[in-house]
């Protein structure tokens, strides 16, 4: 007798609940009945590293014992060839082997200091509401794997077995934060769900470390939790967050070298600091400065512009009246005819923001071409999505430097939504902000913090791959500072003090930039406003 054909929610169901995601092709291939119940009968033995099930996987899971291979080798592989548009199946030969991944594989510019590690680029689609499921389900995996490898969390169990728990007994389960309330009595009650179900946590006033903990939990966040079970609730006795390693490695570069981060220039606004910018480039022509401040400029090797190019048109009401430039083209040519007097020597890296003539909702694409060609002309100029993961400096003898470019759209939200945050400076803190990301492990945990489009692959803001250096730009002040070994860098902005800005409380701190020696990784921010004149 042929077997049912199975539903694409049974199938679905079926791989989640072993935290595996399927890819499209795969998900066809299974509906076809046979493949699934002989996969059915495989599952127990699929490796705990194997997150994402696709035909090369699958014949990999089907040729041999898994424990013949490296499986952590061949999930970095997907990763890279899947960002880099490669195609994973080139991979195999050299993975079975158990070798590192070829470098003309990981590298997709060969012989180039700049090395595309993630760039958003996929083409405009139709979304359903499905796609919404699709994304919060692809973020829930990948956070839930990162939380796992903590010995703490490897027993966790899914939510719907905690119903055969018996009361009192210790149990871990991680979950997505849907609500978070504080009872009458003062306590925390956070609901966290999973594929499986949804359970209610109480967080006790009377554990004062935890409930501070609690106190900066956000919407829609991942989080592991370890507690005593009661009747349909759990007591938490411990919060755990996906964060980064405590011992994340602190590279440096063999040379001097440097890279400086620019952000916000908002050229086209009648705020626009033309002459603080000026400034600038006389400096990093080697015109002006001491002679130390010369031999650095002359050393500076990288020039991160983390978005808000222009000003934009029409991003807030009534916006014209504050421009100089009032032709978004007009801008573009503007900021290209200052960018064009960099010395071609040092390499842009250019991301867009909020403020860029393109859509809101992220992941951004590199900066449209039709609106800002002559940037385009920019022999040193490399564009890239927003966010996204670039790789510097890297050589046959030093593995480079991964920096994450982020605008930081998002940071709005945080500033005013955690109580840590908000109480130790909020917009003051771009610091604060940056590491609350990085302990989240997201750029947007909260599903209000940001517009962003519902990828069904992948969520583009996990911060998947712990980088050296996490930078950002947005709020229009310069920050410093070292979390875990990650360099955390917010750049400053060109823009006086706009009537907005002035409205909200809002100030800001222009014209000045951070810039990193590679080889200590010592930072310093040099002034270029009117104190600089």
């Amino acid at each position: 007798m042929q077997a049912l054909q199975p539903s694409r929610k049974e199938i679905i169901g079926f791989f989640m609940k072993r935290g595996v995601l399927l890819s499209q092709e795969m998900l066809l291939q299974l509906q076809e009945g046979e493949l699934f119940e002989e996969l059915k009968k495989q599952a127990q033995s699929i490796p705990h590293e194997v997150t994402v099930l696709n035909p090369a996987i699958k014949a990999l899971l089907q040729s041999a014992s898994t424990s013949d291979y490296n499986w952590q080798e061949i999930d970095k592989a997907k990763t890279i060839t899947e960002k880099t548009n490669g195609h994973f199946e080139k991979t195999i030969s050299v993975l079975l082997d158990n070798k590192p991944i070829p470098q003309d594989i990981a590298q997709n510019q060969p012989n180039v200091p700049i090395k595309i590690l993630y760039s958003y680029n996929l083409d405009a689609q139709k979304r359903e509401a499905q796609d919404f499921v699709d994304y919060f389900t692809q973020r829930y995996n990948a956070l839930s794997s990162i939380l796992r490898h903590r010995i703490e969390l490897q027993g966790a169990v899914s939510i719907s077995r905690l119903a055969m728990k018996r009361e009192k007994e210790s149990v871990s389960i991680i979950g997505m934060v849907t609500d978070k309330q504080v009872t009458k009595n003062n306590n925390h009650m956070i609901t966290v769900e999973d594929p499986t179900g949804s359970i209610n946590v109480m967080i006790s006033k009377n554990r004062q470390d935890l409930y501070d903990q609690a106190k900066d939990i956000v919407y829609d966040e991942v989080i592991g939790i370890a507690g005593i079970s009661g009747d349909k609730i759990v007591f938490g006795t411990s919060l755990y967050f996906p964060d980064i390693p405590a011992l994340t490695e602190l590279k440096k570069s063999p040379d001097e070298t440097y890279a400086m981060f620019l952000s916000d220039l908002h050229v086209g606004s009648n705020y626009f600091l033309e002459e603080d910018f000026e400034r600038f480039l006389r400096w990093i022509n080697g015109e002006t400065g001491s002679d130390e401040q010369k031999r650095i400029a002359e050393k500076i090797k990288y020039i991160f512009i983390i978005g808000d190019l222009v000003d934009g048109c029409g991003v807030y009401p009534e916006q014209d009246k504050e421009l100089a430039i009032k032709d978004i083209k007009d801008q573009y040519a503007e900021c290209a005819r200052l960018l064009a007097r960099i010395p071609p020597d040092k390499f842009l890296i250019i991301c867009p923001g909020n403020h860029d003539a393109m859509r809101v909702a992220e992941p951004q694409l590199p900066i449209y071409h039709d609106f800002a060609e002559p940037l385009y002309q920019l022999k040193n100029a490399t564009f890239v999505s927003n966010p996204a993961l670039i790789n510097i400096h890297s050589s046959s003898t030093f593995s480079g430097f991964d920096v994450l470019m982020y605008h930081g759209y998002s940071f709005d939200y945080y500033v005013a939504e955690v109580e840590s945050i908000r109480n130790k400076g909020g917009y003051d803190r771009a610091d604060l902000i940056m590491k609350f990301l990085l302990q989240k492990r997201h750029l947007a945990p909260s599903h209000s913090s940001t517009l962003y489009v519902p990828e069904t692959t992948h969520d583009p803001h996990v911060i998947s791959r712990v980088p050296d250096f996490f930078i950002s730009g947005h709020i229009h002040k310069s920050a410093a500072a070292n979390y875990r070994n990650v360099t955390l860098i917010s750049g400053s902005c060109w823009q006086a003090k706009t009537a907005f800005q002035e409205k909200i409380g809002h100030h800001p701190e222009p014209s000045r930039v951070p810039i990193v020696n590679l080889q200590t990784r010592s930072i310093k921010i040099i002034k270029f406003g009117n104190e600089a004149a």
